[in-house]
């Protein structure tokens, strides 16, 4: 007894939260009116047999039914550390009070910033900087771009398939973020060291084998980069917020969006200064201080390792998944048991499958559950071999994984219509008027800034205002579902696409009309473009953020990586339909000799129907997607508890 009364005050005198503790214990014990007095003098009591000596007789201790003394501790000791199964960096159970929440958050969100001012300080002007130092046309420089964004946004699946299966979220961004820098630092020494930066002459740019060489090894190694720490980096700051804790849950939905006000933070620096400076003082200076900026995001990083929680790589996601299309292969010919208790799982609370809940049995995709039959050639009494049986939780991965794609293809039109901020966007602005007063010029690409500041404005507003209205309406806690979050931003895109044909329809108006042909700036202020970026960035707000949250959200907890990255390579997909759209316009818009609708001197061409021709596909998907989500089930997890 005296070793019973020790512990269970040294464990409850550490608490911070007793009246939360007194609450838990009250309803397992279930009976209120005894422990209500208990916890008013625990901290004083000398002896726990003192609290209540019923509690002792009750406890029955060195009898042979458990004691509800030790329950009492373990509850405690609950308490102290995650019920995710998350670890800190010592890979001990992570302490509640001494890692995750917002204080690691911190270091996440700043490490987000910074690494973002470094990719699109090099991004958002790199259009211009193919087109003038390596010699290349719009159609080419433009597809180069949007190659290369792809090729960033598909990296992602490497980079969560080896965090899901292998290394974790931590190791997974350390690696790719050494290659980042090392991919930075090439890039502004192809444009700053005599030999490896392009020559020019007259205004004249060329650039030599080597020279191209160098700059697009060190292109490919940031989307390698970037891509290897981009699905890691959101779920990792979400992983900070235990999921089995409502309070911590409620905190997890704010984080999406301060991450999201983070990546744009870094974005609005990136395409005001950044911007300005490639274009006024140097390219070396331009591509040098998002170099610099990478290396402070890393350090700033890993200056929180000691904060962090960390999730267990489960396994490979995609082994599980095969494991279950195998096994109910080879049981197609079994009938799946009225009775869904009859199918395999395990006994205890926690799931097989390592850092994972059980998730429960859903009545879609019913072929699957066949590899959770049991059957008389099944080893039951050792491990059952995976590839012929498999638990309920691995078979409804498979299933939430598969319920995600067709939500997941519908966000591939809208990042089309997203990446024509770096290209065709840009392209538009490069033919009007650039003058901020008579001295002041602002570049094109700096235009991005106006979508920046539409994030920036918006996603306070939705917190704030739109959420609380549509709370009273829908009575939902978020306001909106995921969904329906995502979808008004699809509906929202449309008009973005409208409103940069409308502005291109009055550009050409004015071109002919004063036979601007070849002026090189047209008496059209760029300001114009204003509104096309502010929908676009209201748009973002919706749906890019509620997909960050709706893919970590409905991914099986240890797809998480994975599930990032799936939303992440429809940025991937809408920027290879771009170049793809681009790519079959101007091959057929230039038959028999003629310009086409995306010319060199788009004041001779038809951009704008280039404009509204993303408008149809953008109100079609919206089509689509409504009817997708109609028949969409959430994901139900199993308490731990």
């Amino acid at each position: 007894m005296p070793f019973l009364n020790t512990h269970a005050k040294n464990i409850l005198n550490k608490l911070t939260h007793v009246n939360q503790i007194k609450d838990r214990i009250a309803q397992a014990f279930g009976f209120w009116f005894l422990i209500k007095p208990v916890f008013r003098t625990a901290s004083t009591s000398s002896s726990f047999s003192r609290i209540h000596p019923k509690l002792v007789h009750r406890g029955r201790v060195g009898s042979q039914e458990p004691s509800r003394g030790n329950s009492l501790i373990a509850m405690a000791e609950d308490e102290l550390h995650t019920q995710d199964g998350t670890v800190d960096i010592r890979n001990k159970p992570a302490d509640k009070a001494k890692t995750g929440n917002w204080k690691a958050c911190k270091f996440i969100l700043g490490n987000e910033c910074c690494e973002r001012l470094a990719f699109y300080g090099m991004s958002t002007n790199l259009v211009n900087y193919l087109a003038d130092r390596l010699g290349q046309g719009n159609v080419t420089a433009s597809n180069n771009v949007t190659n290369w964004s792809g090729t960033c946004y598909a990296m992602p699946l490497l980079g969560a398939f080896l965090a899901d299966s292998y290394f974790g979220r931590y190791w997974t961004i350390f690696i790719f973020s050494i290659i980042y820098v090392i991919g930075m630092a090439l890039l502004t020494l192809s444009a700053s060291v005599p030999g490896l930066k392009p020559s020019c002459h007259d205004g004249n740019c060329h650039a030599n084998g080597l020279q191209t060489a160098a700059f697009f090894v060190g292109l490919y190694l940031i989307a390698l980069g970037t891509g290897g720490i981009k699905p890691c980096v959101s779920s990792f700051g979400a992983d900070q917020f235990d999921d089995s804790d409502e309070r911590e849950m409620k905190k997890k939905s704010s984080f999406f969006n301060w991450f999201y006000f983070s990546i744009n933070l870094g974005a609005m620096i990136a395409s005001s200064v950044l911007v300005w400076v490639q274009m006024n003082v140097g390219w070396d200076w331009g591509f040098g201080i998002p170099a610099v900026a990478m290396a402070i995001a890393v350090a700033f990083f890993f200056s929180g390792s000691g904060l962090y929680r960390l999730q267990k790589p489960g396994g490979s996601p995609l082994t599980r998944m095969a494991q279950v299309i195998v096994a109910a292969l080879r049981k197609s010919s079994i009938l799946v048991p009225d009775d869904k208790s009859r199918l395999h799982e395990t006994e205890d609370m926690r799931s097989s499958i390592t850092g994972s809940r059980k998730l429960e049995h859903t009545d879609e995709l019913t072929f699957f559950d066949k590899a959770a039959v049991p059957s008389n050639t099944d080893n039951m009494k050792d491990s059952p071999n995976k590839w012929r049986l498999c638990t309920v939780t691995q078979v409804e991965e498979l299933k939430s994984f598969i319920r995600l794609l067709p939500i997941w293809a519908t966000g591939i039109v809208f990042a089309a219509v997203y990446s024509q901020m770096s290209t065709m966007y840009v392209l538009q602005g490069n033919t009007m008027d650039p003058h901020m007063g008579p001295h002041f010029k602002i570049p094109s690409a700096s235009l991005s800034i106006f979508d920046v500041i539409s994030v920036l404005f918006w996603a306070p507003v939705y917190n704030n205002v739109i959420v609380p209205l549509a709370r009273n309406v829908t009575g939902h806690p978020r306001g909106f579902t995921l969904l329906q979050r995502m979808g008004i931003g699809l509906f929202i895109s449309v008009f973005a696409m409208a409103a940069a044909g409308i502005l291109e329809i009055v550009r050409l108006r004015v071109v002919k009309e004063n036979n601007y042909y070849d002026l090189e700036f047209i008496p059209m202020s760029i300001f114009w473009q204003i509104p096309q970026y502010f929908l676009i960035g209201c748009a973002e707000v919706f749906t890019f953020i509620g997909q960050l949250e709706f893919f970590y959200d409905q991914s099986p907890d240890a797809m998480r990586s994975m599930g990032s990255a799936l939303s992440l390579t429809t940025v991937s997909l809408g920027n290879y339909l771009s170049t793809f759209l681009v790519t079959i316009v101007t091959k057929v818009t230039t038959k028999n000799g003629k310009l086409g609708w995306i010319p060199e001197n788009l004041n001779r061409g038809h951009l704008d129907y280039f404009y509204w021709l993303l408008a149809v596909l953008s109100l079609i998907n919206f089509l689509v997607y409504l009817w997708i989500t109609s028949w969409y089930k959430y994901k139900k997890t199993t308490p731990t508890k």
